[in-house]
């Protein structure tokens, strides 16, 4: 288990290289939720997501020849444009790997900060080739089955620890579980006392599924929020949500949509589905706790373009 001493070590390490994104009260959000709302601004990283501060953690801590030798990371898109813009500054040769399925612009924009991208037919071969990379000699730097990552990821939550005010119930975004293994592990020494939700959308739903199971398990993946799609969830993060977060609540790609419609519309904020999948959770967690919640969210990422949101509202008629 990753405890505050390795985050406050990443937080050291890292310091200089990433941005400390501004932690604000939101008063759109609070209005359209009925509770006061603090909102913890990772899109703002220059990377446009909270994947560059693990990144960042790992790529420092490489030996000089492992980094002479490279590294190599699978992504759905955010760890891929994370690890290949930490790469190139710390001139560190990067291959990233992705399912056709990821968008278009993750692969220019990992192309264009110097990365050779290797696409693969589904998020299952991506994997199989990045294990072939790492056997011959690349260093992975995986998304989320990392200590390092875990803990440049908590780093997230211990900033939200020391500029939040009074918080009841924070929600984090589950992928593969890395962010929320890290930002749990903070808020549980910084903030005892603060009831962690974890959100996942229909048709990615590896850590619920492990937690119904009790332990990682592969799951089927159809939903559209590919920067959460991760084919199973591991040991490392199953063992820090199912200890440290309190549940996983599962919302629709549609609602997920929606909440990116409303974060830009009463946060004023850009964020993909896989941030704008907290707001219908955030109103089940009201429901759930009644009066006197104080909510955190963790706005996870940007990376959606204007014809990727257009395209979803479309799809799901929310115009």
């Amino acid at each position: 288990m990753i405890g505050i001493s390795e985050i406050e070590a990443a937080a050291e390490r890292i310091a200089g290289h990433v941005v400390r994104t501004p932690t604000v009260p939101s008063p759109g959000l609070s209005a359209l939720l009925g509770a006061p709302v603090t909102a913890k601004l990772e899109l703002l990283q220059r990377t446009g997501s909270f994947k560059a501060r693990g990144a960042t953690a790992k790529l420092l801590s490489l030996s000089p020849a492992e980094r002479a030798a490279g590294v190599v990371a699978v992504s759905g898109g955010n760890h891929g444009i994370a690890l290949a813009m930490t790469a190139a500054d710390l001139h560190v040769k990067a291959t990233v790997v992705m399912p056709r399925s990821a968008p278009a612009w993750a692969v220019e924009l990992a192309e264009a900060a110097g990365a050779a991208v290797r696409l693969t037919e589904d998020m299952d071969g991506a994997f199989s080739l990045v294990n072939r990379l790492r056997d011959e000699g690349l260093t992975l730097v995986h998304p989320f089955d990392d200590p390092l990552i875990i803990a440049g990821q908590g780093t997230v939550g211990l900033e939200f620890a020391q500029d939040a005010g009074e918080l009841t119930d924070v929600l984090v975004s589950i992928g593969g579980g890395g962010l929320i293994s890290g930002v749990a592990a903070a808020l549980r020494a910084r903030r005892p006392g603060v009831r962690i939700w974890g959100v996942e959308t229909e048709g990615a739903t590896a850590m619920a599924e492990a937690l119904a199971a009790g332990g990682p398990v592969p799951v089927a993946l159809s939903s559209i929020v590919s920067t959460l799609s991760a084919p199973a969830v591991s040991q490392l993060t199953y063992d820090h949500v199912s200890a440290l977060v309190d549940e996983v609540l599962v919302v629709t790609d549609q609602e997920a949509v929606r909440g990116s419609l409303q974060l830009a519309d009463h946060a004023k904020v850009w964020a993909e589905p896989a941030a704008g999948c907290l707001l219908p959770a955030a109103r089940r967690v009201l429901e759930r706790v009644g009066d006197g919640a104080r909510l955190g969210l963790v706005v996870c990422g940007g990376n959606a373009t204007t014809g990727d949101v257009l395209g979803w509202t479309e799809r799901f008629g929310l115009l």
